[in-house]
């Protein structure tokens, strides 16, 4: 047991004192995200602008990317994207939406079967037409909205409201910057990718739970302990079980990110991030937003009351 234990029971680190530097940090990066997304935007997938998605691969030997656009060009097809997809032989084909609905988009796998066969084998071929794409993106907003709603209601109901404001913004820190992350790589952002997100909320979400729920039990068994030297305890005591699982974490995600293939590169690396940024958050962000928010006196005032109501018994 002792070769697991990557870091002692009875660590002394004075995580307050760097919110000096995490808070302007964490603003800093923000500030950059929503700036990069405003100017980049993302590169949205065939699932949220709608059109047409082919994977192939080639029977003899690798791809020639030039020859397949050129031959596809001829088609007259608008914006067609041709790429590598892994291996030399596979190969990643986006024709954008087409006009005509579902009935123009299926006319556009046909002509390219048409053009490709014999050359080629079809791996995947997904088609998303406008209002199908539209209803995604709603639905998408939708999702990760409602999660953050359902954060604070939790948190809210769970422990005071001073501990469910902090871990929403803690939890809108780390969206924030995870669309941030696809705005500056322009990975693809698709369906995966919103799936990511919210994996990563709820990961974010688990972590500052655990380190709140260690700040309530102190603040029940240490009334008179100043805020801060509490929140270095209730961190200190958590901060073996939070490195241990996040580093099991992004060991398992390394793996899909290495073998997984390119399908779920996007999600893979997002949800590295997203540990990352997720665990950086609980330690620096959620808990020094304490003491901002004054949970030292209301819960001193609650513990004034317990101790004036049990004496009046």
């Amino acid at each position: 047991m002792r070769l697991l234990k990557l870091i002692p029971d009875d660590t002394k680190i004075a995580f307050m004192r760097h919110r000096k530097w995490s808070f302007p940090l964490s603003a800093a990066m923000i500030i950059i995200s929503i700036a990069l997304f405003a100017v980049n935007g993302l590169n949205l997938g065939i699932d949220f602008r709608g059109g047409t998605l082919i994977q192939i691969k080639t029977i003899e030997g690798p791809a020639d990317i030039g020859e397949i656009r050129n031959v596809l060009s001829g088609l007259d097809l608008g914006d067609v994207q041709v790429q590598e997809f892994g291996s030399p032989e596979d190969v990643l084909i986006r024709i954008q939406q087409q006009d005509g609905g579902e009935a123009a988009q299926q006319a556009v796998v046909e002509q390219v079967r048409g053009i490709l066969s014999g050359t080629v084998t079809f791996e995947r071929v997904e088609v998303v037409g406008p209002a199908v794409s539209g209803e995604l993106t709603q639905t998408g907003i939708l999702a990760v909205v409602a999660s953050l709603g359902a954060v604070l209601i939790y948190i809210w109901l769970r422990f005071e409201w001073e501990f469910a404001v902090g871990a929403v913004i803690a939890t809108l820190h780390d969206v924030i910057l995870t669309i941030g992350m696809f705005a500056v790589l322009q990975l693809e952002f698709n369906l995966a990718s919103i799936a990511a997100v919210l994996t990563i909320v709820g990961y974010s979400l688990n972590d500052t739970v655990v380190v709140y729920d260690r700040v309530r039990e102190k603040l029940r068994k240490y009334k008179r302990l100043p805020i801060v030297e509490l929140l270095d305890l209730a961190i200190n005591k958590t901060l073996s079980r939070t490195a241990l699982t996040s580093i099991t974490t992004l060991l398992a995600l390394a793996g899909l990110y290495i073998f997984g293939g390119e399908v779920i590169s996007s999600f893979t690396f997002a949800m590295i991030w997203g540990v990352v940024i997720g665990t950086y958050s609980s330690i620096f962000l959620a808990a020094p937003l304490l003491i901002f928010l004054k949970l030292r006196s209301t819960d001193a005032a609650k513990g004034t009351e317990e101790v004036e109501s049990s004496s009046a018994a």
